[in-house]
């Protein structure tokens, strides 16, 4: 998977459009090997990237837990301390 795309299932507020298009857009540019299409491939490559998005979206509106919704800023706070150890960062 792409280090870039994340998790978005259970946190509370949920993921919003804006986050599940740009999981969709990291997943097509890494499935086609172009971050730029052509303007020959843009129109399939925008095509991608909405129809990518718009099953995530139903994944996420089908996927059912029991566990508790996670934190987005606690999260992102762990994200940069496991970083801060890795880059040998204070």
């Amino acid at each position: 998977m792409c280090r870039n795309i994340r998790q978005l299932h259970n946190f509370e507020p949920p993921a919003t459009r804006d986050e599940v298009g740009a999981a969709a857009l990291q997943y097509v540019r890494k499935v086609s090997g172009s971050t730029r299409p052509s303007q020959a491939n843009q129109a399939a490559f925008d095509l991608a990237v909405a129809e990518v998005a718009a099953a995530t979206q139903k994944l996420l509106d089908a996927l059912v837990t029991a566990a508790p919704a996670k934190d987005r800023e606690v999260e992102a706070a762990k994200a940069r301390e496991r970083a801060a150890i890795r880059y040998g960062r204070p």
